[in-house]
């Protein structure tokens, strides 16, 4: 396995980047979080980089009139540090290539691509869509970014069942635990150089 410097995006509680970290210590992801960034000043996802050692840096998605400006920042923090991949773990702004990082930004998103993603689907407000439309499997989805929102190529996809009693946390419970599974497992197979992304396919070699 190939050892990968990793930036990790985020907006909120920090709980993917958790799973990362504990990943890491336990030693079955190679990998090293260089940085967290955060749209949102009072994100925990800041205190526990800063409990872990990790260089936080808050870029409140607020302070700026419009996308481009903020991205002009969130790219000037970025080019301070060295690192293969950007991790985004819950960010909920839209992050610019540029010409940049096509093909170096994962995002996770807590449904089945195509349904239920796009802006303003995100936290428990996926779940409850998924519920109240009748659907009978959801599940989460690791996919390229692009310069849309849930948008890019997809890499891995794993389905959990819609129960009759279930509400949004419940299945957001049962979603996240599969998350903590599908993340690590797509950034090992980005480190070791086995994705291809052909068109809007990502061919996965041996």
């Amino acid at each position: 396995m190939a050892h990968v410097r990793l930036a990790v995006l985020l907006s909120g509680s920090g709980t993917t980047l958790q799973n990362l970290l504990d990943r890491i210590a336990a030693g079955s992801l190679d990998a090293e979080v260089v940085m967290v960034m955060a749209s949102r000043a009072d994100a925990f996802g800041l205190e526990r980089a800063r409990q872990a050692g990790i260089p936080a840096i808050a870029v409140p998605r607020r302070d700026f009139a419009d996308l481009d400006a903020f991205n002009d920042a969130l790219h000037a923090a970025l080019a301070s540090y060295r690192f293969e991949l950007i991790v985004c773990a819950g960010f909920l702004s839209q992050f610019q290539l540029r010409g940049h990082y096509e093909g170096r930004v994962l995002n996770i998103h807590p449904a089945l691509i195509p349904a239920f993603c796009g802006k303003g689907f995100y936290g428990e407000k996926v779940h409850r869509a998924a519920i109240e439309s009748g659907v009978k499997v959801s599940g989460c989805t690791v996919h390229f970014a692009d310069d849309q929102y849930d948008h890019g190529p997809i890499i891995l996809q794993a389905a959990v069942p819609v129960l009759d009693d279930d509400t949004p946390q419940t299945l957001a419970t049962r979603v996240q635990a599969v998350e903590n599974e599908l993340y690590p497992e797509a950034i090992r197979l980005w480190s070791n150089g086995r994705l291809r992304i052909e068109g809007r396919r990502v061919r996965i070699a041996p």
